[in-house]
């Protein structure tokens, strides 16, 4: 571009206006939103893009949703092209492969046209309750096809008016029908506030500015993100753990990495990682670059806001068929598991040259307990409760851990609030308290993992759990202490006895009751005497 560049102010209010836009849309998702899971416990995160898919704006929002929420535009375009887009189309997709989460997290993409001209695109990803799969949940799955219904790029709207057809054949597969149904429209009206918003924008301002600020914009992230990078030693580091299993009860899953910094470049390489496993924890390539994305963010320039310049000088190379490039039919449900890992082993990787950014390592696991009722009884139809929960942070040289905080791929998630839990489902929650103990020691304490304990109100329900972290848990730093890892028991007749932390479909009667116990954060430095 040539001349002087777009005006700051001008440029400051702009990245201000395409923040609002974004945080508007996802006010909207959540208040319209008919499952608990989207409108309390926030499993749901927008963007606003250009017409290139470069990210204008974005509100607060699950890390690893935000990460790459631009490859939905990417796919579509492959399908369709600019050609094939109309003024009034939106798209859905969930395909693991493509997008790298699981099926039960549905982006909409809905190309903003102003004038007939392609202009943007407005992006949504939220968890669907129920997506069909072979059981509620769909837990203990060795394919694809076990844990719902698949799409590619999906046109459900197509000259402004859904399309019917294929809303049926989604309510069709959901055990959920009229929860899907209000969850997808909530979706749409996300994506109509940011074309509003858009379009507003572009009533008091040219396009040319509009493009010029945001290519500003985009620089100033770029070199923020060069300048991190250029301040930390060149050299490889590494650092690798353990996940329990694959989810059906295995070996233990090697994760393993290597940052490389070579001038203002940064280089993140998988090898060594273990191979694609039979159980549900592998994890689309694209899911795999935002978990990078959100550890690099987690040590460089946190409080900056994300935009389509940043992370340009971070490469991240993914062996072929590997835990992080699910091909089919790898089963994906618990795509989460190994990133919570990664993020802290590439901060664990980095510590040695950060001393002063880096915290020990957290619980590291999204903590899944779910209930569920199967199939219609007298009491009532199908129900699925599913809560991820919180647990300890790691301390760093200058504070004590955090406790009680979901973990680093779910972000702005929160946990299931006990009066709603009680209000819609047969779930009596006994005790939600820190888990004493939990973090590890050291000059500064890990943060406490918690304790939630449920009583089932009624018969011909079921418990799955998917805890992971127990071989690796928060591990300390500096001489610091490892926290606890997870724990679970059940107790019949009065009596607790331990479940696996890999438990599908638990059959519960009325009065049963479920603890679950989180693991804490790693200390820092060596505990001081006394």
């Amino acid at each position: 571009m040539s001349g002087p560049g777009p005006d700051p102010v001008l440029t400051e209010v702009l990245r201000n206006a395409f923040a609002s836009i974004a945080e508007q849309m996802n006010r909207t998702l959540i208040r319209t939103a008919h499952s608990p899971v989207i409108y309390e416990m926030h499993d749901c995160s927008v963007g606003l893009f250009d017409r290139s898919g470069l990210l204008l704006g974005q509100s607060s929002g699950l890390p690893i949703f935000l990460g790459n929420l631009e490859e939905g535009i990417h796919v579509v375009l492959r399908q369709s092209g600019e050609a094939g887009l109309e003024p009034g189309d939106v798209f859905i997709l969930n395909d693991s492969y493509l997008l790298g989460t699981h099926l039960s997290d549905m982006t909409v993409v809905a190309p903003i046209f102003v004038a007939g001209k392609l202009v943007g695109f407005s992006v949504s990803r939220a968890h669907w309750r129920d997506v069909g799969g072979k059981d509620p949940g769909a837990v203990k799955t060795e394919d694809i096809y076990q844990e719902g219904l698949r799409l590619g790029p999906t046109r459900i709207v197509r000259g402004g008016e859904v399309v019917e057809e294929i809303l049926d054949i989604l309510q069709r597969n959901s055990r959920t029908p009229e929860l899907l149904r209000g969850d997808l429209h909530a979706q749409l009206s996300a994506a109509s506030v940011g074309e509003r918003g858009l379009a507003e924008l572009l009533t008091r301002y040219p396009l040319e500015t509009l493009q010029a600020a945001a290519e500003e914009i985009f620089t100033h992230s770029e070199v923020l993100d060069r300048e991190a990078v250029a301040a930390v030693p060149d050299g490889r580091y590494h650092a690798e753990g353990l996940l329990d299993d694959d989810g059906l009860g295995s070996e233990p899953v090697r994760i393993a990495l290597a940052v490389e910094i070579c001038g203002d470049e940064m280089f993140v390489d998988l090898s060594g990682s273990s191979p694609q496993v039979t159980g549900n924890i592998n994890c689309g390539r694209a899911q795999t670059i935002s978990g990078c994305r959100v550890a690099f963010k987690m040590l460089f320039h946190p409080d900056a806001p994300v935009t389509g310049g940043s992370f340009r000088p971070l490469h991240v190379s993914i062996p072929e068929g590997s835990i992080f490039d699910a091909r089919e039919p790898a089963a994906c449900q618990f795509y989460f598991t190994p990133l919570g890992l990664l993020i802290d082993l590439f901060i664990k990787a980095l510590a040695p040259v950060l001393p002063e950014r880096v915290a020990a390592a957290h619980f590291g696991d999204s903590m899944v307990v779910d209930f569920v009722r199967r199939r219609p009884t007298p009491a009532g139809g199908f129900f699925l409760m599913a809560e991820a929960l919180a647990g300890g942070w790691g301390a760093s040289a200058s504070q004590e851990g955090e406790s009680a905080l979901i973990n680093n791929v779910n972000g702005g998630f929160r946990n299931m609030p006990v009066e709603v839990a009680e209000a819609k489902f047969p779930i009596r929650i006994r005790r939600f308290s820190l888990r004493s103990g939990s973090g590890g020691a050291g000059r500064n304490r890990g943060g406490l993992g918690v304790v939630r304990e449920y009583e089932v109100l009624e018969d011909s329900v079921a418990v799955t759990l998917h805890l992971d972290r127990s071989l690796t848990p928060g591990w300390g730093l500096a001489g610091g202490g490892d926290g606890l890892g997870p724990a679970a028991a059940a107790m019949e007749g009065g009596e607790w006895r331990p479940l696996t932390l890999k438990t599908n479909l638990f059959p519960l009667p009325r009065g049963a009751r479920v603890r679950v116990e989180t693991g804490g954060g790693g200390g820092y430095g060596e505990p001081e005497d006394g």
